[in-house]
């Protein structure tokens, strides 16, 4: 075999091995897409009145897993939480989107669970921009709040019977610029939450997982946030590819995080939007057990 044909089934070969492995990603893209896992984890701490089960959803996008959500639905029933926190970016921020998907789920859930929402970068553009997106803000809102949810824009509900106080913290969309992590100080938090009670266990929605450090010096107890959809493309030791701030492998992707006496549970979100990859990334379904200490 001469040089030339050599080089030929050399190419072709090497055309075959990228045409199967970029097959075999697509395939795994769209079961990932197309499906959800249930993650737990345990939070303890000692000013806890009683346990409780807790559900955390986020970066739904508009996801229907079957029907009316009916899979994702049928999945929180099973569970049977004792509440469940929402950390935002349920629908996308597009012109002519859709809400509904996102609205029918927690109006089921809410007439069910005690429901806490948080906004995310999503709902936080569509308030703020009402010439863009007209009262598709206003209407998800009133929908929930209908049904039963609390949605929490930079304010806090006490839960008595936890000695827990939720937070729902939107911070501004400077926060959210691509290719860097601007400063955040403990400060800004307090201008929009006040200052936490360190008598009662802080929970804080936050969606934005990179400011957690600023979390922790606020005082939060526990945050809970999604935003980086596990970085779209999971390897192993690596972890998550690629933020929605563009950077690459991110510190905060997903799981369990500590910063002294703070803990961060962060969701890897169930949807996607703009880039609609999840590589050995399916949606997940967080389940937080918070126990006495």
């Amino acid at each position: 075999m001469d040089s030339k044909n050599r080089k030929g089934r050399t190419l072709r070969i090497l055309l075959l091995v990228i045409a199967v492995l970029a097959g075999f990603f697509l395939v795994v893209m769209a079961i990932d897409c197309n499906r959800f896992v249930i993650r737990k984890y345990r939070y303890r701490t000692g000013k806890l009145k009683k346990d409780g089960k807790v559900i955390l959803l986020s970066d739904l996008h508009n996801k229907s897993f079957g029907k009316g959500n009916y899979k994702l639905v049928e999945a929180i029933r099973r569970i049977n939480p004792d509440l469940i926190l929402v950390a935002g970016d349920m629908y996308t921020s597009n012109s002519n989107g859709d809400i509904l998907t996102a609205q029918e789920l927690i109006c089921t859930l809410a007439r069910e669970y005690p429901v806490y929402y948080g906004n995310g970068n999503h709902e936080h553009k569509t308030r703020l921009f009402p010439e863009y997106f007209g009262t598709m803000y206003q209407e998800f809102s009133k929908k929930i709040e209908e049904a039963g949810a609390k949605h929490l824009v930079n304010e806090k509900i006490t839960l008595p019977e936890y000695n827990v106080d939720i937070y729902g913290l939107e911070i501004g969309r400077e926060y959210y610029g691509k290719f860097k992590t601007m400063q955040m100080e403990a400060e800004y938090i307090e201008t929009l939450l006040g200052k936490p009670d360190q008598n009662r266990t802080s929970v804080l929605i936050a969606h934005n997982p990179d400011y957690f450090e600023a979390y922790a010096r606020w005082g939060a107890d526990l945050v809970v946030s999604g935003h980086i959809h596990g970085g779209l493309m999971r390897l192993p030791v690596l972890g998550g590819v690629l933020s929605p701030a563009i950077k690459l492998f991110p510190k905060y992707d997903g799981g369990e995080f500590k910063e002294e006496s703070s803990t961060m549970i962060l969701g890897r979100g169930l949807g996607t939007h703009t880039l609609p990859i999840r590589i050995f990334n399916p949606g997940e379904l967080v389940v937080i057990e918070l126990c006495q200490s």
